[in-house]
């Protein structure tokens, strides 16, 4: 198998999205009246009819890009006969698409998974006073010199690599202070480009701890099955199945570095020659030609890719 499916992150969300797919497909309906359920609202109004600014919530983006790429794979797998058991090598997701990327592979339940991202948002939110907290990109450097930059940015607090997404991409989170003193030490040494982010929490670093907390709560109550394919998890930047150790690794992603980069690299090493990002946006498909050399990214996130996906399987299957 040389094909991977992968699961966005936070940042692709849009006012519409999947609401193509409802329309037009049941088994993508299904999936966002299964999500509605789970929560006790109407989350899907959000999604498609606004406002903005209440989709962009964490604790509504994730749960809503989860059930928008959980939608799409249910489409891929009836109307082009997509499989994550027989045709993915992996599955992958950015930060909350681990959780989509679980889903779609039966390891949690579309209903579990909604109230887990509902749960991880509101945390994730709470952990942090607004504005005590920072998260910064800093453009064209690579990991080892970003992680410096955080280091020396630090002076005993918190600033550190959150997401390493390669092409020269690396953001880092942690203390409003110590990250505004990354983004100036940044561009002292080469960066292209070093700027704060609009984003409501610094994610992804040890601030985050009291959110990684309630989460080894939810993830407790839980079933987590064994995949139908391996998931690269964000921490390791290798492939787990066990569901013990998946349990572990969710609540590590809270406060550890999401290792994009080298999670692409590892599945290209694999033999992985098709990365299918499946749901809002078109972020991850940029990233993997940066990182993979001569691999391709496939976007479906809509009706009209459904068939080049069908299309691009096909390609990988006789790879």
């Amino acid at each position: 198998m040389t094909a991977a499916f992968t699961f966005p992150g936070q940042g692709s969300q849009a006012i519409g999205m999947g609401k193509a797919l409802a329309d037009a497909f049941p088994a993508a309906r299904a999936v966002f009246d299964e999500v509605d359920a789970a929560l006790g609202e109407k989350l899907t109004a959000t999604i498609w009819d606004g406002p903005a600014e209440t989709l962009q919530l964490t604790e509504n983006a994730q749960p809503a890009l989860m059930a928008v790429s959980v939608a799409t794979l249910r489409v891929l797998e009836s109307e082009a006969g997509f499989s994550v058991g027989r045709d993915a090598a992996f599955v992958a997701g950015h930060s909350l698409g681990e959780y989509s990327a679980l889903a779609a592979a039966g390891s949690l339940t579309i209903s579990d998974t909604a109230r887990l991202l509902r749960t991880r948002g509101l945390a994730m939110q709470k952990a942090v006073p607004v504005g005590a907290g920072a998260m910064a990109a800093l453009l064209g450097l690579d990991y080892e010199a970003a992680m410096e930059v955080a280091n020396e940015a630090a002076q005993g607090q918190v600033c550190q690599a959150a997401n390493d997404n390669g092409g020269g991409q690396v953001v880092v989170s942690g203390d409003k202070a110590a990250v505004d003193r990354a983004v100036e030490i940044a561009k002292g040494k080469g960066a292209k480009r070093a700027m704060l982010l609009p984003v409501s929490a610094p994610f992804h670093c040890k601030l985050m701890q009291p959110a990684a907390d309630a989460m080894a709560e939810a993830l407790s109550k839980v079933t987590i099955k064994a995949p139908a394919a391996p998931l690269v998890s964000n921490v390791l930047a290798s492939a787990v199945t066990d569901p013990d150790e998946i349990r572990r690794r969710l609540v590590e992603q809270v406060t550890g570095t999401v290792r994009w980069r080298e999670s692409v690299a590892y599945m290209a090493g694999q033999g992985v020659t098709r990365f299918f990002e499946i749901g809002a946006g078109k972020v991850l498909t940029g990233l993997v030609k940066r990182i993979a050399d001569g691999a391709v990214g496939v976007a479906v996130g809509g009706p009209n890719d459904v068939a080049a996906a069908k299309d691009a399987l096909a390609a990988a299957k006789q790879a």
